[in-house]
């Protein structure tokens, strides 16, 4: 189904996040590393970023997500037959944190597996999910983007720990009516960047004898420009591919990793970051989980509203890139404002 006309209408028809209670803010690290409060927060705009429990991991904040969903839907599951986990903090290599969810959201018997593409794994997660129904493999899909990085980063490189923060966000994708939905995404990756931003799992070393240490690592001058540029690049591909401009975009969802390299984007796509929706300031860079929890705030505090255009735009390990455009809607219980909910700064 190249032509677009041909395709079924599918999007989002139900949303829910989670972030833990414990809140770690910047002062926390200057105890133990050189740094300071003001600094973190000049050079990332982060304050603040939530921390798991030493009993949670990535599976419980996951199912945290999909609870809180069905809180504001209790019917969101309904016809769900498979779930897709981006995550790069698996409770386990097997079974998948995809299984782990379905099994205590009353989704045993569904298809499941997680997704690694790093920061970009929610978005790549939602094509995912819209080729699977597409070609008749499931009729809708739970899409999970779930970390518990702080397990795997070390609290004490001043190069990670300041950025990485744990949470999930969940979003069902399933028929939504004709005019509403997704409209084109472009996905891809670049091994040559691997040595920028890595976890080591069975091999010590990447090709060529990259030595990848025992936790997060990441050289982030190379990550910076490499963001910058892709970012840029893969949101006017996805645009010039649905047949829009920047004018038509109302809102932009980018991947949560530094406030720095946001304004950078927007100001590459010619709009003011007043469009963008951040929320890295409370809770950090939380890899697959920033896309789909941004979505939700945007959503709760009534910002996205019905029919508006959204672009999503991410990149993570891999190195990996992913933008998607979507135009809302909000005919579900939990794609609506919830009442009370502030607008975010």
């Amino acid at each position: 189904m190249s032509d677009p006309a041909a395709r079924p209408s599918l999007g989002i028809t139900a949303l829910g996040m989670y972030v833990p209670d414990r809140v770690v803010p910047n002062a926390e690290f200057e105890a133990r590393m050189e740094t300071n409060a003001d600094w973190i927060e000049s050079r990332t705009g982060i304050r603040e970023r939530r921390f798991a429990a030493p009993e949670q991991f990535t599976s419980d904040v996951g199912v945290m997500a999909v609870r809180n969903m069905l809180e504001r839907d209790p019917q969101a599951l309904q016809g769900v037959d498979a779930i897709i986990c981006a995550t790069v903090s698996p409770d386990a290599l097997m079974p998948s944190t995809a299984a782990l969810i379905g099994m205590q959201v009353g989704l045993t018997g569904a298809a499941a597996f997680d997704l690694s593409t790093a920061c970009s794994g929610f978005v790549y997660g939602l094509s995912v999910a819209q080729g699977l129904i597409m070609s008749g493999a499931a009729r809708r899909v739970l899409v999970v983007g779930a970390e518990a990085l702080s397990k795997i980063v070390d609290q004490d490189d001043r190069n990670t720990a300041i950025l990485f923060g744990d949470g999930a966000g969940a979003a069902v994708v399933g028929p939504v009516p004709a005019g509403y939905g997704f409209q084109e995404f472009v996905m891809g990756a670049d091994g040559n960047g691997g040595s920028s931003l890595y976890l080591r799992c069975v091999a010590p070393t990447l090709p060529g004898g990259f030595d990848m240490g025992h936790s997060v690592g990441m050289n982030g001058r190379e990550v910076f420009k490499f963001a910058v540029r892709v970012l840029g690049e893969s949101g006017a591909q996805v645009l010039a591919k649905s047949g829009l401009t920047s004018a038509d975009v109302d809102w932009v969802i980018p991947h949560q990793a530094n406030v720095r390299i946001i304004e950078a984007a927007m100001e590459r796509f010619g709009l003011p970051m007043e469009r963008a929706v951040v929320n890295l300031d409370r809770y950090g860079n939380t890899s697959s989980a920033t896309v789909p929890m941004a979505l939700d705030e945007a959503v709760q505090d009534g910002r996205v509203q019905d029919g508006q255009q959204l672009l999503l735009i991410a990149f993570g390990g891999g190195l990996s890139w992913v933008a998607g455009t979507m135009k809302w809607w909000d005919g579900a219980p939990s794609l609506k404002p919830t009442p009370h909910a502030g607008v975010s700064a």
